[in-house]
């Protein structure tokens, strides 16, 4: 038995070559509407979509091709495909692609009957709709799993068959046409909403941004700028780690992406460090999913938050900065207070491990973009502009790497290689569009928001404890932006009704969005990280889980001291007050949870830590000030009864 006889090849390669187009295609238009012109709203999400159906097609295609050639090598116990699955499967390709045409051309109809008359949806009109739908969510399926795909799937099932549920879920019904008009033919709500325009306009110019920044070389020069920069460290490569991910994840807004464009090259060192493997994957996994919390860039969620709020993209950078800067302040005390209980000291630096004089001339593959992002803001231009010049720039330096010279085709390959990523965030994003549609029709999240209010009485804490969990249940398995746009969807009105800001409230959502890929059982992240270390998937979910703890305190002391958010309510004496304090939380808290500190912790030692930690963010004097008093004693206890190391010296 054959995998593919010489016709479905052939099928497979045009399928493959207009998969490629369609991304050339989607590219291209990021590029022209993020810095030359415009187009006509309905046409560029019409286009975008069809364009990203042909990509995502020849994508889940592609997936499953080198799925079954995967197993075949490794020798796995799987028949082999036989040609009769093989047909129906291109068919159903095919199928997917004519139902997925015809859905959008009808969308491009329909909007153009309601800009020029008075035109109501018709039955008629429902049925391309219906398609329409079932063909993106079966491709979310292929390409993003079944999580996505539930969510979607019981969205369109909610609207249908809702009106006979219980309690608070039961709504009054709508028929075929009405919920095509709300998940179809919509500009507001629904797949081609306001959220696709926000991918379309702002996100999808900084994905392809990211892809051609790691093609060009730019991650690896910054890598090794990351380990000078932590050589006299115990932790070194694991200290490195953070600072790439941090950096590196800010600009390719993807966890899974950052840990395999960093991870490679950190996973090893951290391991040959001495680090166990388990650790070496949970501090990449835990560091590279805060690089999506890091400002400048940020990644897409960011970008979509600007929009949802209103509050403006460097708004969003400046608020987000303390908060990223004390949760990458918790790892490096984690890996310090590791490094610490294992034993490992600092070790001199290598010669492979130094700065040359071309690293130092790539450093402007980095420097030069993000020092045009931020100019273009502070110059009042929109993010998308800003996005554009980046690319432009990012374009015209990378001549300087020889490695770019010598294969200038990696400049396509990225190019290619980003689109096909927005391509298929675009198919994610139809699900969540569904979900949008499906909400604000039934006025289902603000039912969730009087129900959450119920339970949580009088308490602020518990009604974020509440949110907190839902956020995390809802987010978990998915990337951060669906993740984010569910969970604020969903949890959003409930959170804004306890009298927090719209930006605090997305924030605070924000991070449980990032945080739900390293919570277990799921964890994304560190299942992403695990093989690279050759570690137990499972175990470096609870490592990430363990390390990352910071990031589940932090939303909540942003939301009680809103000043560290700068941009509301700042006052200095206050800012500076709440950073001493968080300062002091955090590595009580990171030494308490390794039960390390210069030495061994007791028990009641680890206790009295947490205690004293979360009494320091207690907003009462007469709690927080006894609370330092105690955490200042009990380090002070720590450094008088194990000596500090003798620091390593650097040979000359």
């Amino acid at each position: 038995m054959t995998v593919q006889s010489p016709a479905l090849g052939a099928f497979s390669r045009v399928l493959f070559i207009a998969g490629t187009l369609a991304c050339l295609g989607l590219g291209v238009i990021a590029l022209y509407t993020s810095g030359l012109g415009l187009l006509d709203p309905k046409l560029h999400r019409a286009g975008g979509f069809a364009l990203a159906l042909v990509a995502g097609v020849a994508a889940a295609r592609r997936k499953r091709l080198d799925t079954v050639r995967t197993d075949r090598d490794l020798g796995r116990d799987a028949p082999p495909p036989r040609h009769g699955a093989e047909l129906l499967h291109a068919v159903i390709d095919i199928a997917m692609l004519l139902a997925g045409l015809w859905s959008i051309w009808s969308f491009l109809q329909v909007q153009t009957l309601m800009e020029t008359a008075l035109y109501d949806v018709s039955t008629r009109d429902a049925w391309p709709a219906l398609a329409g739908l079932a063909v993106f969510l079966e491709l979310c399926r292929r390409l993003w799993g079944w999580g996505l795909f539930s969510v979607g799937a019981l969205a369109v099932l909610y609207l249908l068959f809702g009106q006979d549920l219980p309690g608070i879920l039961a709504h009054s019904g709508f028929g075929l046409d009405e919920v095509a008009e709300n998940l179809w033919y919509n500009t507001n709500k629904g797949v081609f909403g306001s959220i696709t325009n926000i991918v379309l306009a702002t996100v999808f110019i900084f994905i392809i941004f990211g892809a051609l920044l790691e093609g060009t070389g730019a991650g690896d020069t910054l890598l090794k700028f990351a380990f000078l920069a932590t050589r006299r460290t115990r932790g070194g490569p694991a200290h490195a780690a953070i600072l790439a991910s941090s950096l590196f994840g800010t600009m390719s807004g993807s966890t899974v992406a950052n840990i395999v464009g960093t991870g490679t090259f950190t996973i090893p060192t951290i391991k040959k460090r001495g680090f166990s493997p388990t650790f070496a994957a949970g501090i990449e996994a835990t560091a590279s999913s805060g690089g999506q919390i890091m400002p400048p860039i940020m990644g897409a969620a960011a970008l979509v938050m600007a929009d949802l709020t209103g509050a403006g993209y460097l708004n969003i950078i400046i608020a987000a900065l303390v908060p990223a800067l004390f949760y990458y302040f918790s790892l490096f005390c984690a890996v310090t207070v590791e490094a610490r209980r294992q034993g490992i000291e600092v070790q001199p630096l290598k010669t492979e491990d130094r700065i040359t004089r071309i690293d130092l001339i790539n450093s402007v593959l980095f420097l030069g973009p993000i020092a045009t992002v931020i100019a273009a803001l502070l110059m009042g231009l929109s993010t998308s502009s800003a996005g554009f010049y980046a690319t432009v720039i990012l374009v015209a330096l990378s001549v300087i790497n020889p490695e770019v010279r010598r294969d200038p085709m990696r400049l396509w390959r990225s190019f290619i290689g980003g689109s096909a990523a927005g391509a298929s965030l675009l198919i994610a994003i139809a699900a969540i569009g569904i979900l949008v549609g499906s909400l604000d029709s039934t006025g289902l999240g603000l039912k969730l928001a009087n129900v959450i209010g119920a339970i949580r009485g009088d308490s602020l804490f518990s009604a974020l404890l509440v949110a907190m969990i839902g956020a995390l249940v809802l987010g978990m398995g998915m990337p951060t932006l669906p993740a984010y746009l569910i969970i604020i969807l969903v949890m959003g009105p409930a959170i804004q009704a306890l009298g927090l800001s719209m930006l605090t409230a997305h924030m605070f959502v924000f991070y449980y969005g990032v945080a739900s890929s390293l919570t277990p059982p799921v964890a994304i992240a560190a299942y992403a990280a695990a093989p690279i270390a050759g570690a137990n998937p499972l175990m470096t979910a609870l490592m990430s889980f363990r390390l990352g703890m910071a990031k589940f305190i932090i939303p909540f002391i942003f939301v009680y001291y809103p000043t560290l958010l700068i941009v509301e309510e700042f006052h200095l004496g206050a800012f500076v007050w709440i950073v001493l304090r968080s300062g002091l939380c955090i590595w009580l808290f990171s030494s308490a949870l390794s039960a390390h500190d210069r030495g061994r912790l007791t028990a009641v030692e680890v206790g009295l830590r947490f205690v004293a930690a979360f009494m320091c963010l207690i907003a009462s004097p007469a709690i927080h000030l006894p609370a330092i008093a105690a955490g200042v004693a009990l380090i002070l206890f720590d450094l008088r009864r194990v000596p500090a190391p003798t620091p390593y010296k650097e040979a000359r």
